[in-house]
C-alpha cells in the first residue's frame, strides 16, 4: 500500500489493515524458516508497509485532539 492510500483510511480500517499485514508477516516468516517462501523480497515490503500503517496512524491519533480544541 502506498502512503496515500493509507492516509485515505479511517483509524479503525488502519488497525484492521495493521493487524492483516502483521498476522500475513508471521505466515511469511515461518515459512521463510522452514525453506518454502519462494519470494522473500515481500517480506520487506510487508515490513515498510507496517511502517507506514504506524506512522500514519500516529499521525491521525495526534491530529484528533487538535481538531476538537
Amino acid at each position: 500500500m502506498t502512503a496515500k492510500e493509507i492516509r485515505e483510511l479511517s483509524p479503525a480500517e488502519i488497525g484492521t489493515k495493521l493487524r492483516e499485514t502483521r498476522a500475513e508477516l508471521l505466515l511469511l516468516r515461518l515459512k521463510k524458516n522452514t525453506g518454502q517462501l519462494e519470494k522473500p523480497h515481500t517480506l520487506r515490503a510487508l515490513r515498510k508497509d507496517v511502517a507506514r500503517l504506524l506512522t500514519v496512524q500516529t499521525a491521525k491519533l495526534k491530529a484528533a485532539p487538535a481538531a476538537t480544541r
